[in-house]
């Protein structure tokens, strides 16, 4: 099930406080309706929202379990549809928040020795 975050205040602390008022009781509904993984679809933000957002999802996890909760932060719908078709797949994957970056990972580099 994929479940997408309404528009959040741009700053970190009332997003979070937005977050938590208005979405999360949407989500736990969710959840008590549905057996299938879930995966919650924010909008990108910067990094200072990714420790609230992670403290959520883990928190959500946490008290579901054995369900599976992740989140994607992405407006790329080709990312978002590929990081839920692999989070469909992934049984041991719960409580992640993953920001996607729908261009690729470029070039990878290594160390030959």
């Amino acid at each position: 099930m994929i479940l997408r975050v309404a528009a959040l205040p741009e700053g970190a602390l009332a997003a979070s406080a937005a977050f938590h008022g208005r979405e999360l009781p949407r989500i736990v509904s969710a959840l008590s309706e549905t057996r299938d993984p879930i995966t919650v679809v924010f909008a990108p933000a910067d990094h200072t929202h990714s420790a609230w957002r992670m403290a959520a999802v883990q928190s959500l996890a946490r008290s579901c379990a054995p369900r599976r909760v992740n989140a994607v932060a992405s407006d790329d719908e080709d990312a978002v549809a590929a990081a839920v078709r692999y989070l469909a797949d992934a049984d041991g994957v719960t409580g992640q928040y993953l920001p996607l970056d729908g261009t690729g990972a470029g070039t990878v580099l290594f160390d030959e020795r």
